[in-house]
């Protein structure tokens, strides 16, 4: 038996995104640019998965911009916006466990003489909202933050974000990373007040190498590369077609959030009531997380020992985010989880296609791995 239980990593491709993918390659393979009949065709395919992506974001086709994935997403409306609004103010707000993505460009940007303020989180993962409020000033042109972590499955409020900004008349778009959250919770940026907002393919059983950047109408970013025009300059290059069709393919395949969220839900508490009865195990993840994430430390086991030793029964989890292999994770230690738990911390991450048996399966790994280690002590 397997139990692939990473999918905040990536997730098994979804059946009705390996239809669409193999028919554009095979039917409907033409550059979208051409004015053809073949490229024509392969436009109405574009367009289509274009209109997907912004009936799940409730949003106009013309705010959806196709990328590469999550982190070209994140690195076009960081960059984007920062060069954009440079005249109006160099302050960007950020938290302090955004994922690589969001946070290597930060840096960068903190070395062109930009002033980043990276917000404080409790013990949940919360940023602190008071210091948000203290940040934003009226040289403030972006914020960043992340909707759902990755790697403890805290669910920001986000839409706290839009008041302080009015608040303070900053003149500052908003930014939110939204790969975690996109297609598990529901998400409506004008809603929400957040002018860009980054998603990606493969965290939702579409294939990877397609991602998407929502702009609000009249948000203004500059264009970090150029080339032949596509995507209106934002993304320029030949649309790698049949991942897109994918990925359109994909978010038409989630039926119902809401009801994937309960289920999940129940998941999320079985597989926790059963760690519990195990006993040597600590919760990591906030009671309020996102219930497709939850981060645990066995006691005693070193996390790379557990996942190694779960890999060879067939049992496929994280040590962390898959984007920061091998450096301790920041994100446990800003919200002060002592070394002995962040060493021993794993993340298991289901998706609407988990189940019981992988969950139960995961629980009988983790017990032979805690004899075995007791057996070796």
């Amino acid at each position: 038996m397997e139990a692939y239980l990473d999918n905040s990593a990536t997730t098994p491709v979804c059946p009705e995104a390996i239809e669409a993918i193999n028919n554009t390659l095979t039917k409907c393979w033409g550059n979208p640019s051409s004015l053809h009949f073949g490229g024509i065709e392969a436009s109405e395919v574009l367009e289509n998965a274009r209109h997907s992506i912004a009936k799940k974001l409730s949003c106009e086709d013309s705010e959806i911009f196709f990328t590469s994935g999550g982190t070209e997403s994140n690195n076009i409306a960081i960059f984007g916006a920062a060069h954009a609004y440079r005249p109006k103010g160099m302050r960007i707000i950020t938290t302090s466990i955004e994922h690589p993505s969001v946070e290597e460009p930060m840096k960068q940007l903190e070395k062109e003489g930009y002033d980043v303020v990276r917000l404080n989180v409790d013990k949940n993962g919360h940023f602190d909202e008071r210091q948000l409020n203290a940040a934003v000033n009226t040289s403030t042109s972006l914020i960043s933050i992340m909707a759902v972590n990755n790697e403890i499955g805290t669910i920001e409020a986000i839409e706290k974000v839009k008041s302080a900004v009015r608040k303070y008349n900053a003149p500052a778009l908003i930014h939110c990373d939204a790969v975690q959250a996109f297609g598990k919770i529901p998400l409506k940026p004008h809603a929400l007040g957040i002018d860009l907002m980054s998603i990606s393919s493969h965290k939702i059983h579409g294939p990877k190498g397609a991602g998407a950047l929502f702009i609000k109408k009249g948000s203004r970013i500059a264009s970090t590369v150029f080339g032949g025009g596509q995507e209106k300059g934002i993304r320029p290059g030949t649309e790698p077609l049949p991942a897109i069709a994918g990925f359109g393919a994909a978010a038409d395949a989630i039926k119902d959030i809401d009801v994937n969220l309960r289920i999940a839900t129940q998941q999320r508490d079985y597989l926790i009531s059963r760690l519990v009865e195990l006993g040597g195990v600590v919760i990591n993840s906030p009671v309020d997380a996102l219930p497709y994430v939850t981060n645990i430390s066995v006691t005693g086991i070193p996390s790379e020992v557990l996942l190694n030793y779960l890999s060879e029964m067939g049992i496929y989890i994280s040590s962390g985010s898959a984007c920061s292999k091998g450096h301790k994770s920041r994100v446990l230690t800003e919200i002060g989880l002592d070394s002995q738990r962040i060493n021993s911390a794993v993340r298991i991450s289901i998706s609407r296609y988990t189940t019981k048996q992988e969950i139960d399966y995961f629980i009988q790994g983790v017990a032979s791995a805690q004899k075995s280690m007791r057996r070796m002590k």
